[in-house]
């Protein structure tokens, strides 16, 4: 996860939980498929040390086919084509912005501040939700509260009723929460589309004199 991480979290990963949710996970790897590959798991976590987290974009848990997921909420591997809810936030920032993104693995993003957390960190290959309820929802929101306690002026978007569940753990006077429906096609015309999210997260940002995020 990287040093930082690793002392913020200090003690969370020899409780009961954590060491039941890693057995669990080191089986489901020996037994078959499960994405992203084990060396990304902690990917965004690598990427964004928790002294560097500007905005963090929510998502549930990683893409289940082969190729997607890079440890990244929403993104996928680079040349692999774009799942419907990352081309309706390309679409989004689009009608924001004038002008697309054009990485689809989000990694631009994530070296400029922006956490993206899946609140489950693993699946079983074609299988949404396979490990959901094992441990992995105890530890991202110690994760979120931790980013909440001990950081001020981050960007929450809290995308779909999953995530609004998280908006217990933010103190929302420290912070500025953003919820809208979430990006998937099911959802998206229901509120995702027009929320202005990323527009609005990089005017809090400018206001706290905190370098912006080039979505594009």
């Amino acid at each position: 996860m990287g040093k930082s991480w690793e002392e913020a979290l200090e003690g969370e990963f020899s409780k009961d939980y954590f060491r039941k949710l890693e057995a669990f996970v080191s089986a489901e790897y020996s037994k078959g498929a499960v994405y992203p590959t084990e060396e990304r798991i902690f990917s965004a976590f690598r990427t964004v040390p928790p002294e560097k987290v500007k905005i963090v974009i929510l998502g549930q848990d990683p893409y289940h086919e082969e190729g997607q997921a890079n440890g990244n909420a929403f993104a996928v591997n680079k040349g692999v084509r774009k799942p419907a809810s990352l081309r309706n936030i390309f679409k989004e920032i689009g009608n924001e912005y004038g002008k697309e993104p054009i990485d689809e693995t989000l990694i631009s993003w994530a070296d400029q501040g922006v956490l993206l957390l899946n609140t489950v960190l693993t699946v079983r290959k074609g299988e949404a939700g396979s490990h959901s309820k094992k441990g992995w929802e105890i530890f991202t929101d110690r994760v979120i509260g931790e980013i909440s306690d001990k950081r001020e002026g981050v960007v929450f978007m809290l995308w779909g009723a999953n995530a609004w569940k998280k908006e217990a753990l933010i103190d929302g006077k420290k912070h500025l929460i953003l919820k809208s429906a979430h990006p998937s096609p099911l959802s998206a015309y229901r509120g995702f589309f027009g929320n202005g999210h990323f527009k609005k997260a990089n005017e809090y940002l400018k206001e706290k004199g905190i370098e912006t995020v080039n979505w594009c």
